[in-house]
């Protein structure tokens, strides 16, 4: 079956978000729940030349990257009716025609129901993708995120948000990729400022 009919057949769909949508969903939907995919890692390297930086200086967002052996936190947004298609045009614009995503459907394991897996959809960035950054170390990476901001707002409180979510909503969870680059990011005396401003 093709990905728009499955969409178009479905009465519920959920949305699973593991960036900005954790914190900042901006569509109407009917529930939420933490939890995670399995065979994917998240890793901040994506470009973004609108939301949290511009062409000159393109900021670093995470994308989800196949490793068998890793999962994501994040949340998964269930919506239902008219929610669907108004959402699917919202994420469109957000998540394909300004950050570049394409659409994958994954399966989504809830914190309060391990034993049953819900198909969502959700958005990946591809190395195939013009503006795709690719890995770099931590320090690297916070140098670019420290300075880089859009039209959303610094790249810097992208970062923050995320980390801020992962030990508010998933404390026990070990993200060191993240957390590595919040450490370097916040080592950098001049944005510390800035960056208790933001929170």
């Amino acid at each position: 079956m093709k990905h728009q009919d499955m969409i178009n057949e479905q009465r519920s769909l959920w949305v699973f978000g593991y960036g900005s949508l954790v914190w900042r969903p901006d569509f109407k939907f009917k529930r939420s729940k933490v939890g995670y995919i399995q065979g994917y890692k998240r890793r901040f390297w994506h470009g973004d030349t609108f939301h949290r930086g511009d062409i000159d200086m393109p900021g670093r967002v995470v994308t989800l990257v196949e490793d068998d052996d890793a999962c994501t936190w994040g949340v998964a947004y269930e919506v239902t009716g008219s929610q669907i298609e108004d959402s699917l045009k919202y994420l469109n614009v957000r998540e394909s025609e300004c950050g570049g995503y394409i659409t994958k459907w994954v399966e989504f394991i809830s914190r309060e129901d391990s034993h049953t897996p819900t198909l969502a959809l959700t958005y990946i960035a591809t190395a195939s993708n013009p503006i795709y950054q690719g890995p770099a170390s931590p320090e690297e990476i916070a140098a670019q995120i420290a300075v880089c901001k859009g039209k959303t707002g610094h790249n810097i409180e992208y970062l923050l948000r995320l980390a801020q979510f992962m030990r508010r909503y998933c404390p026990e969870v070990e993200d060191d990729h993240l957390f590595s680059i919040e450490a370097a990011t916040l080592a950098l005396e001049p944005y510390l400022l800035v960056s208790k401003q933001m929170m």
